[in-house]
């Protein structure tokens, strides 16, 4: 009995780990720092919480970093990516007109307003926006399963995370217990090739 009871506490425990294990061998070699990350032609910034009076601030510390890759010319031009309903406070408009007012010009910004969650935004940036190579942007807690979701959505993809312990450190450390579970959705999303939320019905934009 003690040996079926250990054999069955392993089978769990590798159940429950191999998510996770799949985002971080998936993400491996391509989460990099801002300022040795390849160039790629977009950088993808993935929505968060929008307060009333702007970005919250970790969405504001993704769209920082978004700035700066665009400022050093690793990317040509950024797709924010969110929920942009009024329940969500126009998340999308929100990060626009935060990189706009960053120096960032409109014409080099698109926008999905329709990212509800990061597997819909992977999916959505390669079949609707036509991206094939780009930089993900996102907090370092969040980045690996970003990474491996936009490479299993087809997306040749690379990741800049924001480490955001000592700023934010309540909602940093949240954001790392929650990615075990989180892992586990995103494997099976890949493996079922679940629909996003909403797809345009048009074909797919050609992009470089």
């Amino acid at each position: 009995m003690a040996v079926w009871i250990a054999a069955t506490g392993a089978v769990v425990c590798a159940l429950a780990l191999a998510p996770v294990a799949w985002v971080l061998l998936a993400s491996a070699g391509r989460r990099k720092d801002p300022g040795a990350v390849p160039d790629r032609p977009v950088a993808v910034v993935l929505g968060a919480a929008a307060w009333a009076e702007g970005p919250s601030p970790l969405l504001a510390r993704r769209l920082d970093l978004a700035v700066r890759l665009y400022r050093d010319g690793r990317v040509g031009r950024i797709l924010v990516s969110g929920d942009n309903r009024a329940v969500s406070r126009h998340e999308t408009d929100t990060m626009t007109a935060y990189l706009v007012d960053r120096g960032v010009p409109a014409d080099r910004i698109e926008a999905d307003p329709h990212g509800y969650r990061t597997w819909d935004t992977c999916v959505r940036a390669r079949e609707v926006f036509g991206i094939r190579s780009a930089t993900m942007v996102t907090q370092s807690f969040h980045l690996p399963r970003t990474v491996a979701l936009a490479r299993a959505a087809g997306i040749d993809a690379v990741g800049v995370g924001d480490p955001s312990m000592g700023a934010r450190r309540r909602a940093t450390a949240i954001g790392y217990a929650r990615e075990a579970g989180a892992a586990a959705k995103a494997l099976r999303d890949v493996l079922l090739r679940t629909a996003p939320a909403h797809r345009e019905p048009d074909r797919p934009r050609e992009r470089p």
